[in-house]
């Protein structure tokens, strides 16, 4: 990779550890809101139905307040608790609002940031949206080290539309072939950007995606390894 002099991030399930963070969330507002479901039996309803969400809005097949209310309604269904309208769609906006005060990142998040910022230019490259994204950077302390943060609202397509990936190049004034994608989303943030010519890595945080064509690591510090 000696090519390469931009490293574009995703940054939830990539740098910022989304799955932690929003389990914490959904601890404290039901707690605050005494909604009695247990959040062993939830999360593992509402983690596939917010990521079949999140594919169905990239696709520009539902709003974000369809996103926001749809996920929530669904995983309550699953697990047979009835709330009501006004409650989850209260319950949506307290998610979204405490979700930014929780700032944890995946492992090595750090050490590996601060180990590529002297050697490259770092970049973020991400769906979420602007006002979320930008208090998601702050508060765990790592907007500094990137030079640019293009997200989808900026841009009004998301990954893996090309568009956001030439807008997030010509901001960073990069070549694509001068750039490398970072991310954990297969489709969105991998195929994406190699389509677009640009080098990438997925990370494969869980493990369960070892049999496509792309490097992949498991862990951040891997990433010394190809860097």
């Amino acid at each position: 990779m000696q090519q390469i002099k931009h490293i574009f991030f995703d940054l939830d399930h990539t740098l910022w550890d989304f799955d932690k963070n929003s389990s914490l969330t959904f601890e404290k507002i039901f707690n605050l809101n005494k909604i009695d479901v247990n959040l062993n039996d939830f999360l593992p309803i509402y983690e596939p139905i917010n990521f079949k969400y999140w594919k169905l809005y990239r696709e520009e097949k539902v709003t974000k307040s369809a996103l926001r209310y749809g996920r929530l309604k669904e995983a309550f269904d699953g697990v047979g608790v009835t709330i009501e309208d006004d409650m989850i769609h209260h319950l949506s906006e307290s998610y979204i609002n405490e979700l930014t005060t929780f700032n944890h990142l995946f492992d090595g998040a750090f050490d590996t940031l601060d180990y590529l910022k002297d050697k490259y230019e770092l970049h973020i490259i991400t769906n979420g949206f602007d006002s979320a994204q930008n208090k998601k950077l702050t508060t765990s302390n790592i907007k500094q080290y990137f030079k640019t943060v293009t997200n989808s609202e900026m841009v009004g397509v998301k990954k893996p539309n090309p568009k956001i990936f030439n807008f997030a190049l010509d901001l960073a004034k990069a070549k694509a072939t001068e750039s490398l994608m970072i991310g954990d989303n297969i489709e969105a943030d991998i195929e994406g950007a190699h389509n677009i010519g640009m080098d990438t890595i997925h990370f494969d945080y869980k493990d369960a995606h070892s049999n496509h064509k792309f490097k992949r690591i498991t862990n951040l510090k891997m990433l010394l390894n190809h860097l």
